[in-house]
């Protein structure tokens, strides 16, 4: 567990606002659920709450990550901080739940005041295990804190539900996600606008991207593609889609790396060689977005960033793979 407190988490000020007022306050719940997607920060937040909740400091930053509980809890092992585990990649079975839980909770906490129990991945609670656990949080002892983390809360019982307070992570705005990308994770500019546009308000995400060579990999190939669809022949079209299969590539992603470049071209067409591209994403680009601002009408962008999101719904209608792909570069050359 890293050394992180509450100025780390990115953009969930309102999130971490209630907690830092449940702590300051003493006004702790007996449960929560931090509802979010994956990677948006929730197990970090979970983390660091638990603890502050057993941080021994007397100054009113908590945690303070320099007493012997923050160092314990930092290290993974601290008494009275425990992460329920599953065999089973998929379900949190109702043994689980007894056994790390329900038969551990009447034991009375170690070190602190409190004991605290981190269910990462909650939804994957089978109705069993989840009906075990509300027994629990019928009636739980006075320092027992459990928190709950979940992708879908509305994978969970309604029951559950209604004796947690429920906090949802949010998508964080992207010159953020870029600032954090260029300060703390020490990437290039253009390499931060493009994590941080397909991170889609989510941090864990853009940090992953940041770091993935598949992720690179597949950039370049869209972009080569983007550069030479004006002149490309239907074999070298064809081609190119069969890349997409043999190489893996995120077809979602790919999508979005195409819809990102047009995008680009649509601003430095309307923004010109004099205006204001700071929101240009392909800078390193720049020159080759110039010659198709030059080449497209603002009529054939808009028809290539409707084909796109047509090429989007064929996909999830499940319309062949290659017809569309093809249709969809077609129109890219077509203008």
């Amino acid at each position: 567990m890293a050394e992180t407190g509450w100025s780390d988490v990115i953009g969930q000020k309102q999130l971490t606002d209630n907690l830092r007022n449940a702590l300051r306050f003493n006004k702790i719940s007996h449960a929560y659920l931090i509802q979010g997607e994956k990677l948006s920060g929730k197990r970090m937040i979970a983390d660091i709450f638990a603890r502050a909740l057993q941080c021994e400091s007397q100054q009113d930053k908590k945690p303070c990550n320099q007493c012997r509980s923050c160092r314990q809890a930092i290290n993974r092992n601290h008494p009275d901080i425990l992460y329920v585990e599953h065999e089973k990649p998929n379900v949190i079975s109702v043994d689980n739940i007894r056994q790390q839980i329900n038969g551990d909770i009447a034991i009375k906490p170690y070190s602190g005041i409190r004991k605290i129990y981190i269910v990462d991945e909650a939804e994957k609670m089978n109705v069993q295990a989840q009906n075990a656990l509300l027994k629990t949080l019928e009636e739980p002892p006075e320092y027992a804190v459990i928190l709950l983390l979940a992708t879908r809360a509305e994978a969970m019982l309604q029951t559950i539900l209604s004796r947690c307070v429920v906090l949802n992570t949010r998508p964080v705005h992207e010159e953020l996600i870029k600032e954090f990308l260029m300060h703390k994770v020490q990437i290039p500019d253009y390499r931060a606008a493009v994590c941080a546009s397909f991170a889609r308000g989510n941090v864990g995400r853009a940090v992953e991207l940041a770091s993935n060579e598949q992720f690179d990999h597949m950039k370049a190939a869209v972009i080569g593609t983007m550069k030479n669809i004006s002149g490309m022949e239907t074999n070298k079209m064809a081609s190119e889609i069969k890349k997409i299969n043999e190489e893996k590539f995120d077809v979602d992603d790919y999508l979005d790396l195409c819809f990102i470049w047009y995008r680009d071209v649509l601003l430095y067409k309307a923004c010109g060689v004099y205006g204001d591209q700071g929101h240009i994403i392909f800078k390193e680009d720049m020159a080759e977005i110039a010659d198709a601002a030059k080449r497209y009408s603002y009529d054939g962008i808009e028809r290539i960033i409707h084909s796109i999101d047509k090429a989007r719904s064929r996909l999830k209608a499940n319309v062949n793979f290659e017809l569309t792909m093809e249709l969809m570069f077609m129109d890219m050359r077509a203008g």
